[in-house]
Order: C-alpha cells, then structure tokens, then sequence
C-alpha cells in the first residue's frame, strides 16, 4: 500500500479521492484541494481532504 504524506497535500492540488459512500466500490472522485483535514503526518487509509467541490474523502492519488 502507497502511503501518502500530509506534507505532499497542499491546497489547489488535483488529487483522487475515495469518499466514504464509494469505500467499498473504490471508485475514485478527481477535484482540486480546498482544505486538509487530516492532523495527523499519515494515515493508512490516506488523508482526509476536502475538496473545492465541497466533497469529503480520502486522498489516493496525487495528480500533476
């Protein structure tokens, strides 16, 4: 499993997320980082952003 670093998240960074509704489907949400809302360094299910959409979820992928 690929862990993501809080400190590679900044906001205005496209990402992929999982929200909480499609965690057992896995299907991926794309959007731009609003906040992030995950304290904590890391987390093993990944870190908590909002996006500028206004959806909550999980980060799985950075994109460039």
């Amino acid at each position: 499993m690929n862990v993501i670093n809080r400190v590679k998240i900044k906001p205005g960074q496209c990402v992929l997320i999982v929200l909480k509704k499609d965690q057992r489907s896995g299907k991926l949400t794309k959007g731009i980082v609003k906040d992030v809302l995950t304290r904590a360094p890391t987390h093993p299910h990944g870190i908590k952003v909002r996006l500028e959409s206004g959806e909550i979820g999980r980060v799985k992928e950075i994109l460039e």
